[in-house]
């Protein structure tokens, strides 16, 4: 079975973070690693031949110092804070850990350890560093870390042509370091804090002079590289012991990588919680909860699972309760509605007497009984024993797993559920012979995944049915625990004062089926681990988490739990399933359900209080003084909000209702937004763009958390098949003229594209300057040792930064048509045309910063080269078509977003956007149609429904069938815009929008019509013109 591979791809938000600690030394220049003669040891330097076989032996290279001073520094971090709208420092914190201790704060499944590994490969090309050391508070985290670097070596390989070289600090294997100081190429050490900060002997040698290491101190050999340490979760060093430990480093300087920093140092970079969820970074939260109703003198069961809805049929209610069998009483799940009597049901078992179900009700999610009883969805009334409460967390598991699963099988995505418990031997034991054999949990899981699996079993043959049926269930379910010697899984070893573990073996396990828990072609789809071992699990694709064990309820645990599940997942050829491929839907297929062991309120409040004290402090108010002063970066140029422009955006947020008396956003402002309705901005401020509902987002809004967790037990429709109305012989012919698949074809010409480049680039280019500061002073008159020892000897008194302008300081060599051509993929002729034909005085900041100047360059040309593509663009008819399964592809859609529509291809409409009156732009035209005359039938596409274009496919909202006579044409393919106005478009979209443009023209003969329309009005006006 080959194991999948990961794939990695550039994100715009992990670029900014990396820029944000590069910028802190920008001026700095790029310098070769300083070379020094190494403490070998002396039988070693007795047994060299002199030449250059023994200099090599003895050469060892530093990182180069930094040679900016704390002037330069602060005005690089202030530059840099401004940009990422952060609190500007007053000074800069070193915490003793070299020249500077940045922070970057990054919620965890945004890909922090790929941003430090790319932030070394930066540093290493923008200033010649060399030497790294990744600290890590843990085994597991060290793990993770190694395994990073091993599956991203390809990815960096093809961006930067080098690989780094890495390895674990083992004080058994002391010949690394000695590889380490002698290399001269990028080169990282990855140690967790227990090999140089605990009380065991293998801590200690670290710094104890060590015969068979030539009688050295590793620590010594180690620091005189003058190593740049990354701190991975620094909030778990903070003892005094572990902070003097890293100070024996002697780092050149200190980068802190975490989502919840708690000692903070200087921030110059900030994504949070919130920050990655409205940015749709990580999956969506949803919260199963159970309350428990115990009944005082009475011994009835019921546990209401839930509501079904399926098409046009009455809602059903998922109910267990117990039913009298010959030999026993057993709880069983059956589907009821209304009209049922649970006392029949249960084989006239008495305490059910009376209990006949009188409404299903979907939207208040309750069944009320004719006794007038009532039940809510999630709600377990009688006895609820501790047995009672984990077989029903796993029978949600299994079941919101099922109802996920049938959905991501299509799209090629593996479905993982994962169980968190505090004992092995609830999961497994072993009989006499000493065979593995299930216990408890084990038990419960094959007899309730049995009982759900044969709902999902039909007389049909599909392929997700196939795939399941070729499952055993025995197969389907396995545990990761620790191993002891006899081969027997065991509870892991908790380390001192923590409830993690320290297993090396487990956690090597853990990692090395990471890819192949991903293949279809493996069983395993339930996963029981210990809840020692949960920080080494960070697969993507696990989509449920239910922790079966008591404790752990703080707000901390909670959201260290749901962390394990909060990477975006990848299909079966490691694709990242996020906002580039999957659009506004990333958050309704990534979405992780964790099955909580209490109510839903308690779980989600303990949850967001857990977010809310990890926020970073943003401001509450939107005031003028909030907007001045901000630096903004329009068309790679920093641009300052003037005084003019910060109480422009205030009046324009006061004049639209955006703010309310106290300065805090409206519901108003976030419908708008949502909806893509903002009001246009004013011409004082317009040149600003989009960036002013950026600043717009850093203000904090207490309701912002509100829709971050959703309740798991909503209502949600479970089947929504094709109606009557898609058999219309209207809409048949409709479907028959739109239903193929096309290929585009481009030409365009190269002496064009060039023409049009050299002036975009002329208009829009703009290269930042390298700089230096000189920093005059003074040496005290009360000079002394100690002064001198202390750093306090001499006083700056003034100090001058100075512009380079002659070149950047560097001897490397820049093929600037070689870059250029393949970066934008033309040939070199084509390039060399256009880098020939830029204004002398802009092809001049070439000098200021080359690699700038080239990047720049790469994507003004591109910008140019995809408005002539769409310009030239050609469709033409392949041989596919799609089928109508791709309207019910999509399941289990909440039933409050849910509109009953009459004319619709299916009874269940899923408007998109968002308004508060659940009156979006999208629902608003439904009802318009529903109740028009001239409309016959139509259709709300679904995404899988696209067309492709140059700069990424493209999904139109409705196929319309109108009557006969009634109205100019017959069909009309329409794309619902929040607005109307083309330049509050982004330019993607535009161009997508002239493609679809350009292939519904083919089918005008057909009296298909397309346009994008802001409202059903707006289409029969547009319809009139066309």
């Amino acid at each position: 079975m080959a194991d999948m591979k990961f794939k990695f791809t550039i994100q715009p938000y992990q670029t900014e973070a990396v820029e944000s600690v590069t910028g802190v030394f920008a001026g700095q220049g790029v310098a070769s690693p300083l070379s020094y003669r190494r403490d070998v040891p002396q039988a070693a330097q007795a047994s060299l031949f002199d030449g250059e076989a023994g200099d090599d032996f003895t050469m060892g290279f530093a990182n180069a110092l930094v040679e900016l001073d704390a002037g330069q520094i602060l005005t690089n971090i202030n530059r840099v804070q401004s940009r990422n709208n952060i609190h500007l420092s007053q000074g800069v914190v070193t915490g003793g850990l070299g020249r500077c201790s940045l922070d970057v704060e990054m919620e965890t499944g945004t890909g922090k350890t790929y941003v430090y590994i790319k932030t070394m490969f930066e540093l290493n090309k923008q200033y010649g560093w060399t030497k790294f050391i990744v600290v890590v508070p843990s085994i597991a985290i060290r793990e993770g870390v190694k395994k990073s670097f091993a599956v991203m070596q390809e990815h960096f390989m093809e961006h930067y042509g080098k690989k780094a070289r890495f390895f674990v600090y083992d004080s058994k294997n002391l010949a690394e370091i000695d590889h380490f100081t002698q290399s001269a190429d990028l080169h990282v050490m990855i140690i967790n804090t227990q090999a140089f900060n605990a009380r065991g002997k293998d801590a200690r040698r670290i710094r104890i002079e060590l015969d068979e290491f030539g009688s050295r101190r590793p620590i010594d050999v180690i620091k005189k590289c003058r190593p740049i340490l990354i701190l991975d979760e620094p909030q778990r060093m903070g003892g005094n012991a572990t902070q003097a430990s890293l100070k024996e480093f002697d780092p050149l300087f200190c980068l802190n990588y975490s989502a919840t920093h708690r000692d903070r140092h200087t921030l110059v970079y900030v994504l949070d919680a919130l920050d990655a969820y409205k940015k749709r970074l990580v999956k969506q939260i949803e919260v199963k909860g159970f309350d428990v109703k115990n009944l005082g003198g009475t011994n009835r069961y019921l546990f209401l699972e839930g509501i079904v809805i399926s098409g046009d049929r009455p809602p059903t209610a998922r109910l267990e309760f117990e039913i009298g069998r010959q030999k026993s009483i057993k709880r069983e799940t059956r589907l009821v509605q209304s009209g049922d009597d649970i006392f029949a049901l249960s084989k006239n078992m008495e305490q059910y007497r009376g209990y006949r179900v009188s409404e299903v009700d979907p939207v208040n999610r309750m069944l009320s009984f004719t006794n007038g009883e009532e039940i809510r969805v999630g709600e377990v009334q009688g006895d609820m024993s501790e047995e009672t409460l984990r077989r029903v967390q796993i029978r949600e598991t299994i079941r919101s797993h099922f109802e996920k699963e049938k959905e991501l099988f299509g799209k090629g995505i593996k479905c993982l559920s994962l169980f968190f418990i505090d004992e092995v031997a609830k999961y497994r034991k072993y009989d006499e012979d000493g065979s593995e054999i299930n216990s408890e949990y084990g038990q419960i899981f094959e007899a309730e995944y049995t009982a759900i699996l044969n709902e999902y079993l039909t007389l049909f043959s599909t392929p997700y049915e196939e795939y399941l049926r070729g499952i055993e269930t025995a197969k389907t379910h396995t545990g990761y625990f620790s191993i002891d010697k006899k081969g027997r899984k065991v509870d892991s070893a908790l380390k001192r004062g923590s409830d993690e573990s320290d297993d090396i073996s487990a956690y090597d396990l853990i990692m090395k089926d990471k890819e192949r828990l991903l293949s279809f072609e493996n069983p395993v789809r339930f996963i029981f681990s210990h809840s020692a071992l949960r920080e080494g699990w960070d697969n993507p694709n696990v989509f449920q988490i239910c922790t079966l064990k008591r404790g752990g309820n703080s707000a901390a645990q909670k959201r260290q739990e749901v962390g394990r599940g909060l990477r975006l997942c990848v299909n079966r050829h490691g694709d990242r399933q996020d906002e580039r491929l999957l659009g506004s839907q990333v958050q309704k297929v990534n979405r992780l359900t964790v099955i909580a062991a209490n109510g839903y309120q308690n779980f989600v409040a303990d949850l967001q209080q857990g977010i809310r004290e990890d926020l970073y402090d943003r401001p509450t108010e939107a005031t003028t003084e909030y907007f001045i002063g901000k630096t903004l970066v329009l068309d790679g140029k920093e641009v300052t909000v003037s005084e003019k422009q910060g109480r422009g955006i205030y009046n324009y947020l006061v004049r639209n209702d955006y703010v309310d008396d106290d300065g805090h956003i409206t519901d108003k402002y976030r419908e708008d937004r949502e909806a893509n309705t903002l009001a246009p901005l004013t011409e004082s401020i317009a040149e600003l763009g989009a960036a002013v509902h950026a600043l717009v987002a850093g203000i904090f809004d207490p309701h912002a958390l509100d829709g971050m967790i959703q309740d798991g037990n909503e209502t949600k429709v479970s089947d929504n098949p094709l109606n009557d109305n898609f058999y219309k012989a209207e809409f048949k012919r409709l479907w028959n003229l739109i239903q193929h698949k096309y290929a585009y074809t481009v030409e365009f010409d190269g002496e064009e594209l060039a023409r049009k480049a050299i002036v975009h680039i002329d208009d829009k280019m703009f290269v930042t300057r390298l700089q230096y500061t000189v920093t005059t002073g003074q040496q005290e008159s009360d000079f002394t040792a100690a002064k001198l020892k202390s750093g306090a000897g001499f006083v700056a008194e003034k100090s001058r930064t100075y512009t380079l302008n002659g070149g950047a300081g560097t001897a490397v060599k820049y093929d600037v048509i070689g870059k250029i051509a393949e970066g934008a993929k033309l040939t070199r002729r084509t390039a060399a045309r256009i880098v020939a034909g830029i204004r002398p005085a802009v092809f001049a900041m070439l000098q200021n910063n080359p690699e700038e100047f080239i990047a720049k360059t790469i994507r003004l040309i591109n910008e140019e080269k995809a408005a002539m593509i769409v310009e030239e663009i050609t469709y033409n008819r392949t041989e596919g078509v799609y089928d109508s399964a791709i309207f019910t592809a999509e399941k289990n859609s909440d039933f409050s977003r849910a509109y009953h529509a009459k004319k619709n291809v299916q009874s269940y409409l899923f408007a998109d956007g968002y308004a508060k009156d659940g009156k979006s732009v999208e629902r608003r035209m439904a009802e318009k149609m529903d109740t028009a005359d001239e409309v016959c039938v139509y259709a709300k596409l679904p995404k899988g429904f696209h067309i492709p274009t140059p700069v990424g496919n493209y999904s139109p909202d409705w196929a319309i069938a109108f009557n006969k006579g009634m109205v100019k044409h017959i069909f009309f393919i329409a794309e619902t815009k929040g607005t109307m106005e083309s330049l509050k478009l982004k330019p993607i979209e535009q161009a997508k929008i002239k493609c679809a443009k350009k292939l519904f023209a083919r089918l005008s003969d057909d009296d298909v019509v397309y346009h994008e329309v802001d409202s059903y009005q707006s289409l029969l006006d547009i319809m009139e013109k066309l």
